[in-house]
């Protein structure tokens, strides 16, 4: 693995018919790091993940990764450095763990090449990385939503990409598999080098696990930088429109975002009210 790629959007407009949902954003990934994207329902999260792993064709401007424009390099060269997965993915029914997850492989095979030894090896490694090589001979369909998340990973990691991109890989688990899974994706950039870019909903757990957070409003990067330096109250406000208070995670020392409700004031908090046998004032 190596940490010395370069993922930039320069200028980029993206939308779906007559809608524009990013416009004229500029981002820089970080290399060898993890970025979390966060933002409101519909700011153009997953948007910006398709246009960077070449699903989504610019209106105007480009993703370029190390020096080249995704969208003009051929699909299999490119999913040999940057992997995506994507939200929600389905597999075909009756599919076996290890089937699913050697089609990680279908980059690295040429029209005439066949399985080989590396193959095997990059599965059974992908396998072992996501505690899922008990679960091999199993069909997808009978695993929990954590397992399946854990091989949905398992062939994104067979695919032995530098780059990995994610829509919402935490969706529809707990907080236990939630953690399980983000803390599957820093080893793995820890131990490997992999550049992680990661949608997420959760503030807090992107604030935790990020290197680099990203927050978008209105299709375009309203706040880039450290979990300190973008997780604070005024970003807080203008992206979600929330109120909240902001403090340091006693236990990791991240910031940690505590939401405010209609009826509460910023610095005070209400007193709880005893039962009582006599009416209210």
């Amino acid at each position: 693995m190596t940490t010395d790629h370069t993922l930039v959007a320069r200028r980029l407009t993206l939308g779906y018919g007559d809608r524009v949902v990013v416009d004229d954003l500029d981002l820089v990934v970080p290399p060898g790091r993890i970025t979390a994207i966060v933002g409101a329902n519909a700011c153009g999260k997953s948007t910006l993940l398709r246009s960077m792993s070449r699903l989504l064709k610019p209106r105007a401007g480009q993703v370029v990764l190390d020096g080249a424009e995704v969208h003009r390099t051929p699909a299999r060269q490119l999913a040999r450095t940057l992997g995506l997965l994507p939200q929600s993915p389905v597999a075909p029914e009756g599919i076996t763990v290890a089937d699913l997850v050697g089609r990680g492989r279908h980059p690295h095979q040429g029209l005439l090449s066949r399985w080989s030894s590396a193959d095997d090896l990059a599965v059974a490694e992908a396998l072992e990385a996501t505690e899922t090589t008990g679960l091999a001979d199993r069909s997808v369909d009978e695993l929990s939503g954590g397992q399946r998340q854990r091989v949905w990973i398992a062939m994104a990691l067979a695919q032995q990409t530098d780059v990995l991109l994610l829509d919402e890989p935490t969706t529809f688990l707990d907080v236990s598999h939630q953690v399980e899974v983000l803390d599957l994706l820093t080893d793995l950039n820890r131990s490997r080098g992999t550049t992680v870019v990661m949608v997420l909903h959760d503030l807090n757990l992107a604030a935790r696990y990020a290197d680099h957070l990203v927050a978008l409003a209105e299709g375009r990067v309203h706040a880039a930088g450290t979990p300190h330096e973008v997780l604070t109250e005024d970003c807080v406000r203008a992206v979600f429109g929330l109120d909240s208070r902001v403090v340091d995670d006693p236990t990791t020392g991240a910031p940690m975002m505590l939401p405010l409700g209609r009826h509460h004031v910023v610095g005070e908090w209400p007193e709880r009210r005893e039962s009582s046998s006599e009416p209210a004032p």
